[in-house]
């Protein structure tokens, strides 16, 4: 069974920073790609960004590309999500999610099998 674990929210300023971690527990990600969603109050879940496990490929929606970057490591079998210049529209509950089987650029909710338990995020004006 695989878990996926999210931390590193809290609050921040506008034009702060904070560093994601999104921690896989009961697999390895080698099959994975990875990616973190958010959810605002009212909203739906939408895409932040993904990384291919294997190459390392990233992609970004536009309100996160400049400012946000994913970055892995094999070792730990972790994903961070590395937000800079925060802004008080990026709060919101960040999930990681998981895929198991490979696709060119999975962007939607139903594209992913595991979801990790959320980490807040709060941008203050």
């Amino acid at each position: 069974q695989v878990q996926l674990v999210e931390s590193g929210g809290g609050l921040v300023q506008a034009g702060g920073s904070l560093r994601l971690t999104c921690q896989s527990s009961g697999a390895t990600f080698s099959t994975y790609t990875v990616a973190w969603f958010r959810q605002a109050p009212g909203k739906e879940r939408e895409f932040v960004a993904r990384i291919h496990w294997i190459g390392g490929s990233t992609f970004y929606a536009d309100s996160a590309e400049g400012r946000f970057t994913l970055t892995r490591d094999n070792d730990k079998n972790t994903v961070y999500l590395q937000m800079v210049s925060l802004k008080p529209e990026d709060t919101a509950i960040y999930y990681c999610a998981g895929k198991i089987h490979y696709d060119r650029n999975p962007v939607l909710v139903r594209e992913y099998d595991y979801w990790g338990q959320g980490t807040q995020v709060t941008v203050s004006s």
